[in-house]
């Protein structure tokens, strides 16, 4: 089983006391706390805490439901059903994308394409990618409330009436998964959906990859989900009430991330082998969402190729390689980052099922450094404000019927800047110059976030990325890059609830077409569209990140490829 070479961390970074700090745990019993739901293990209110422990026995829990879900995928297969789509964001949606993006579709099994986005384009990309009359839609969410979820239902449900005729039969092409008692649960009753699947309610979103949420939209790809379990089990168990901190794979990772996190390096930096890239994105949601919050925080970075080792002088990263073993995995460069100084941990797969492992490895981690750096890893606090600034935006849009927006501070090159900072704005004649100051407001072990409400297409992320890398290797800094609004409902938590450390930059664009949302399931009316949900979203959340004093600014672009080039000129 996967153990950590502690001893060599401590022998070459002797002031994060490792070995002291799991021996401190073992004499708290954290551990076994944890698995008895102790809250006092993180706070002494019991706040979304024990109620949010149900992953701890989700690899066994769920075995009692492979049966029932590999008859359900067999009916559609029967049926003639080629296709899956998921609507669902953050945990109800990254898992089943880590699942697809790593194993591929098992021949005769249902394709599967998740939509986690209010873009307009990327919602009529799934529409043109699948038969709608073979096609089973997904609605994937906890709450039952989650407006892109629903708004996309909607749609979707829409689309399936005008091809259906009479409307007569819609609801065998629609799932849902949803706690009990949810309004999905009872919107999936009203339409006479295929079937409704209730999830464990004792299981948090970013905690819910081997439950419902996870494991049936792997079982309609054709993944053997007995293995994806004993593998979770199997890492469950090493990570069991009864194994001492010393020798248990999650107490270990957590308390090499917490301790390193209390010295300041809170960059933890992946890099993952190509094909298990995916499984990026669902860890990015895990730490980032549960460990952002009162002032402090990890900031996942993935994503991000390795660089020389100068661009990481400031001493705030912690490196984890992730390795499908006989795959190349950079090695070399991780071995001249440890040459330099660099502290690099190795997790290495035996297979692609090894994921199930890798799904509780990382949550308990997560739970154990949770409770190094004091904090509760299983709510978040600050998800809602940026959520109810896009409903006060979508509100004044349906009284006036325009989007509000601030005056610009410049327009170049068919880009506008929007800036708050009084001396940026009086200051900036060309938008090269009002670049140059807001990335001067850097300072060391600060990172740059890049938050981009744009269409994901191949070409627009090759030029994010390329972006992102200039601000690296000019700045010595983190980056991240995320789509919005996807990234709310994963990175968005610590962008608001950490010490502050972020410069954002938000990129937006109007779109070429919008696509109508109705405003109810089966009716015609619409009084919103994506393209407005999706700007409302942006602007929602650059008020939420200026409501708790962050750096941001907003570039809308005319012409999205022309702009991204332009904005790397000037950078």
């Amino acid at each position: 089983m996967l153990r950590f070479d502690i001893d060599h961390l401590d022998q070459r970074f002797g002031a994060w006391r490792l070995q002291q700090t799991l021996a401190d745990m073992a004499a708290q019993n954290i551990v076994t706390r944890i698995w008895a739901r102790d809250h006092t293990v993180w706070k002494s209110e019991d706040r979304e805490i024990s109620n949010r422990l149900g992953w701890l026995h989700s690899p066994d829990e769920m075995v009692p439901h492979l049966a029932e879900l590999e008859r359900f995928v067999q009916q559609l297969r029967d049926e003639g059903f080629t296709h899956a789509v998921l609507l669902g964001m953050g945990g109800s949606s990254l898992a089943s994308e880590m699942f697809r993006n790593v194993f591929d579709v098992r021949a005769g099994f249902l394709d599967l394409i998740v939509l986690d986005s209010t873009d307009p384009g990327a919602v009529l990309d799934v529409q043109r990618a699948v038969d709608l009359g073979r096609t089973l839609f997904v609605v994937s969410t906890k709450s039952g409330g989650t407006v892109e979820t629903l708004s996309a239902f909607k749609y979707f449900y829409n689309q399936m009436a005008a091809i259906s005729g009479n409307g007569k039969g819609m609801g065998r092409h629609f799932i849902a998964i949803t706690d009990p008692g949810s309004p999905l649960a009872e919107l999936a009753r009203r339409y006479q959906f295929r079937a409704t699947f209730l999830n464990n309610p004792d299981i948090g979103g970013r905690y819910s990859a081997l439950s419902y949420f996870g494991l049936l939209p792997a079982a309609l790809i054709g993944l053997d989900l007995s293995l994806v379990l004993a593998r979770g089990k199997e890492m469950a168990e090493a990570c069991g009430p009864q194994v001492a901190p010393q020798d248990n794979p999650g107490a270990q990772l957590g308390t090499i991330i917490g301790r390193a996190v209390l010295m300041g390096r809170d960059k933890l930096t992946f890099v993952i082998s190509p094909s298990l890239a995916s499984f990026g994105d669902w860890v990015e949601q895990l730490i980032a969402e549960s460990t952002g919050k009162e002032g402090r925080g990890i900031l996942p970075v993935v994503g991000e190729p390795l660089g020389e080792a100068r661009l990481y002088a400031h001493g705030d990263r912690l490196f984890v390689q992730l390795a499908l073993e006989g795959e190349p995995a950079e090695d070399a460069a991780l071995m001249q980052l440890e040459r330099a100084g660099q502290p690099v941990v190795r997790i290495v797969l035996r297979d692609r099922y090894d994921v199930g492992a890798q799904f509780f490895l990382w949550e308990m981690a997560t739970a154990v450094a949770g409770h190094l750096l004091g904090i509760n890893p299983f709510d978040q606090p600050n998800v809602e404000a940026a959520k109810a600034l896009a409903r006060k935006v979508v509100a004044e849009y349906a009284a006036r019927g325009t989007i509000p927006s601030d005056s610009p501070v410049l327009v170049e090159n068919g880009i506008t800047l929007y800036a708050p900072n009084p001396h940026l704005a009086d200051s900036a004649t060309r938008l090269a110059d009002a670049l140059d100051a807001f990335v001067a407001q850097a300072r060391p072990r600060d990172y740059v976030a890049l938050h981009a409400y744009l269409q994901p297409t191949s070409a627009t992320h090759a030029r994010l990325q390329a972006l992102r890398l200039k601000l690296r290797d000019r700045l010595c800094l983190a980056t991240t890059l995320g789509y919005g609004p996807r990234f709310l409902h994963s990175t968005g938590q610590l962008h608001k609830g950490d010490a502050g450390k972020g410069l954002f930059i938000q990129l937006t664009a109007d779109s070429a077409y919008d696509v109508p949302i109705p405003d109810e399931a089966g009716r015609p009316e619409a009084s919103l569209s994506f393209g407005v949900l999706k700007m409302a979203q942006a602007l929602g959340d650059y008020q939420a990140l200026l409501n708790v004093g962050r750096r941001v600014i907003r570039l809308h672009l005319e012409d999205v490829s022309e702009g991204l080039d332009y904005l790397h000129r000037c950078l």
